[in-house]
Order: structure tokens, then C-alpha cells, then sequence
């Protein structure tokens, strides 16, 4: 399917509503080195669209792999869960960090499957997340 075009006031739009973050694996964009992408929730590919509801901003590696993505399978009940919705689902009600605040943990099924979908424990996050404590920009405000 052709990708329809997004103008820069709605990207921007997007990227204020995020406050700067991924919306999944809650990276800031300040601190990366690849530019964030405008991600499509429901993939133009299972009939979603570029309404501003449908639109997400993340990262490259959470983009890459959700992929097409709009379910998978939760490690705990070994069911096909959604995956986590940032227009229409709460992020403190499917994840919370670890004691450490280098690792996400799936409060739901559809935490988990989103953590395992996403790879939002992938060691370069974790990397990046211990490197952000150290000069207090993790976890967001």
C-alpha cells in the first residue's frame, strides 16, 4: 500500500504529544542517534491510517520491530495478546521499571507481549537507560 504523506505540522504535533519520547520503549529523542519515526499503530497494511489517533512517534529499533505488528504472544499465558496502544491505552497500567529502572516489566498480557514483540529490553536500551540514571534524564518525568 502507498504510504500517504504526513505533513511536518502533524509530525510535530506528534513529537509534542510525546513529549520528545518513544512512545513504547520510552527513549528520548535528545539522546539518540538515529531520528524517530512517525509509527503507524494499525499498519497501512491492515487498513489503518495517518489520522492523527493512528500515529505514534518511536524509536528506530521499536519501529522496526513492530513492524506490522498489532498483536503477539504473551510469554505468561502463551495467548496472542494486543499489543500496547498509546492513543487508547495507559503505559502505567501495562509496564512498570524494575528496581534498577533499566528494564520494563509487563504488568499485562499485553505489557508482555508488547516487551517481547518490541524487544523493549534489547541491551542497547538498557545500555542507554543506565547511561540516562547516571546523568538523571531516566526514567521520564
Amino acid at each position: 500500500m502507498a504510504r500517504l504523506y504526513i505533513s511536518s505540522s502533524i509530525k510535530q504535533s506528534i513529537i509534542a504529544r510525546a513529549k520528545g519520547y518513544c512512545e513504547y520503549c520510552k527513549s528520548p529523542a535528545d539522546f539518540t542517534t538515529e531520528p524517530f519515526s512517525i509509527e503507524h499503530i494499525l499498519p497501512l497494511s491492515k487498513n489503518g491510517s495517518n489520522d492523527f489517533l493512528n500515529l505514534a512517534l518511536a524509536c528506530l529499533g521499536c519501529n522496526i520491530y513492530k513492524s506490522d505488528k498489532t498483536t503477539f504472544i504473551d510469554p505468561v499465558s502463551l495467548r496472542i495478546s494486543d499489543l500496547f496502544n498509546p492513543r487508547t491505552m495507559n503505559w502505567e497500567e501495562h509496564f512498570i521499571w524494575d528496581e534498577t529502572f533499566t528494564l520494563m516489566i509487563g504488568k499485562t498480557a499485553t505489557g508482555r507481549a508488547t516487551i517481547e514483540a518490541l524487544k523493549l529490553n534489547r541491551r542497547p536500551l538498557t545500555n542507554l537507560r543506565r547511561a540516562l540514571i547516571a546523568i538523571s534524564e531516566h526514567p521520564p518525568k
